[in-house]
């Protein structure tokens, strides 16, 4: 199993970042956690609309899905369309959503392109095995679990600190945590987003093997961040840069 950042930029979309977007592959097969501002552009540095087998998508909030009208389009009008419609797991009404966000009538919206389903407990997605659990945000959010074989990956997304992340990500080989937020601030909103002492903390409680930082807006800096990280997690800590890959 591969992880590829495609963007990695928290909240907005950054000068050297798209916002969150991150690929996964095994078998041949490539899933793509969030379509975020901007990332649809650098995910075809790595493959071509026809080659993505699914997404999945953590929360609504535009810097994790909005490219998905980027996407509805290229697979509507590009050369060789109509391709195959392309799975999206997401939280219920995904697929109202987003029609909304290109002002489409909600029926068919963007169904005749792409395949929408709501996030299950426990789903198969191509070769892999994908475990969600709810988070703490203001709106539906959802923390990803992506196992092939023996190896797991888990993907925060955008949440505030709470035991399920810490029971999805037990024993994981990689936990792939936001850090949006700085360490010892009182204005930080309750709530909302990670900071890297919770991220190392999260890491150091579910036993994960490796932890990598994301989600860092451009007004943070990142090496800070995970430098920050390192305080409460006593393993490795990498960072997520654009078109960085990781074996797991």
């Amino acid at each position: 199993m591969k992880l590829t950042v495609i963007g990695c930029s928290g909240s907005v979309p950054g000068p050297d970042s798209a916002a969150s977007s991150y690929l996964v592959t095994a078998e041949g097969f490539n899933l793509i956690l969030d379509l975020g501002s901007g990332a649809l552009g650098s995910l075809q540095r790595h493959l071509a609309v026809p080659e993505i087998g699914a997404i999945g998508l953590s929360h609504l909030h535009p810097d994790h899905c909005m490219d998905l009208c980027g996407l509805y389009v290229a697979a509507k009008y590009a050369p060789g369309s109509p391709i195959p419609r392309i799975p999206v797991y997401g939280p219920p009404g995904t697929a109202q959503r987003m029609a909304l966000a290109y002002d489409l009538p909600l029926d068919p919206g963007m169904e005749e392109q792409l395949d929408f389903h709501a996030w299950q407990e426990v789903q198969t997605i191509g070769p892999f095995t994908i475990r969600t659990a709810p988070m703490v945000h203001p709106v539906p959010a959802y923390a990803i679990r992506v196992e092939h074989g023996n190896k797991s990956l888990v993907y925060t997304g955008d949440t505030g600190p709470n035991d399920a992340l810490i029971d999805l990500a037990r024993g994981a080989d990689v936990l792939l945590s936001e850090a949006a937020l700085p360490d010892n601030d009182s204005h930080n909103p309750t709530d909302l987003h990670l900071t890297p002492a919770d991220a190392g903390e999260h890491a150091k409680k579910a036993g994960v093997k490796r932890l990598v930082i994301t989600h860092v807006p451009p007004w943070y800096d990142r090496v800070t961040q995970a430098e920050n990280a390192r305080r409460t997690f006593s393993g490795p800590v990498e960072i997520a840069t654009p078109h960085a890959v990781f074996d797991i």
